[in-house]
């Protein structure tokens, strides 16, 4: 097999793990807050990612590539990380109401948000390709909700995860250039292990210890499918363009309502298969206009490649 076939195919399984998680998490927020979930997965992926952290050799210095003063690498982490426990914290709150695919393509909309958050905070144009992407992830998102009856509370929480989840990727352009992508990633992960922690202590102090049954979904979350993708990922984008990864990461939604009916027996009737349709399409023409979705904090270089 070829480096670049194998690259596409760990890429593949990178995207069906992110699509599993959905289900996964709905079953595991039945038993536990969202706070303490959270804290959880992202202590197990800490634990995970440190062997890997610590087998990599060191360098010297950090990369060089975007202009200004150097920053502090705790610094830009922990900012990365409060935006990251923003959108996992919406999602997860958003899966105890609304249903796990539906949750997958509004989420999604993040890529068809970040734009618009460039257009604010850098006061960047939007593409003629991007234009016409909003208005067709708008309409699917009004199909999806359509078929799922009146617009619940979760669906708002997963437009708010869609919202803050483009403020990360956002965020993670202007800092990813300024650090080596493993130790920056496990200061990302660290920081929502803290941050988390801090918040299930205010909101869950008798609920911290997981029940038994938790257990198995939370190593599934916090090693498979935050420490193990993280890596995947690095390595998968070797040999794969940003241009491919990103076509492959449109399908994470498509992955997410296979793995919901498959596990937790959720159904997409036809409004909400045009719908979704509606939002995957959205999603690859913002990402050919240039702009990366990065499900995980896993900083890449200028042209989309991890720097490992």
């Amino acid at each position: 097999m070829s480096s670049h076939a194998r690259g596409i195919l760990l890429l593949v399984l990178v995207t069906a793990v992110w699509g599993s998680t959905f289900a996964v998490v709905k079953e595991a927020g039945e038993t536990l807050a969202p706070s303490v979930l959270i804290a959880w997965r992202f202590t197990l992926a800490s634990l995970a990612l440190l062997p890997v952290l610590a087998l990599t050799p060191r360098r010297s210095a950090a990369p060089r590539l975007a202009p200004g003063p150097a920053r502090p690498l705790w610094r830009d982490g922990l900012i990365l990380g409060a935006w990251l426990i923003a959108g996992y914290g919406t999602q997860t709150v958003a899966l105890q109401t609304t249903g796990a695919n539906r949750a997958a393509f509004f989420t999604a909309l993040s890529v068809v948000l970040v734009p618009v958050w460039l257009t604010l905070v850098q006061g960047r144009r939007m593409s003629l390709t991007l234009w016409v992407a909003l208005p067709l992830a708008v309409l699917g998102l009004g199909l999806l909700s359509w078929e799922g009856g009146a617009f619940v509370v979760g669906d708002a929480w997963a437009l708010a995860c869609a919202v803050t989840y483009a403020g990360f990727i956002v965020a993670l352009e202007g800092a990813a250039p300024r650090h080596h992508p493993l130790p920056f990633t496990f200061v990302q992960v660290l920081a929502v292990t803290l941050l988390a922690w801090v918040w299930a202590a205010l909101s869950a102090p008798g609920q911290l210890w997981p029940p038994q049954s938790a257990w198995g979904p939370l190593l599934y979350l916090g090693v498979a499918a935050t420490a193990l993708t993280t890596l995947m990922q690095t390595v998968g984008q070797r040999s794969v363009s940003a241009a491919e990864a990103s076509l492959i990461y449109a399908l994470e939604p498509v992955t997410a309502t296979l793995f919901s009916f498959l596990l937790i027996g959720e159904r997409v009737g036809w409004r909400g298969a045009v719908g979704g349709a509606l939002v995957v399409v959205a999603t690859v023409l913002s990402q050919r206009s240039g702009t990366p979705q990065p499900e995980l904090p896993a900083p890449r270089g200028e042209a989309g490649v991890p720097e490992v």
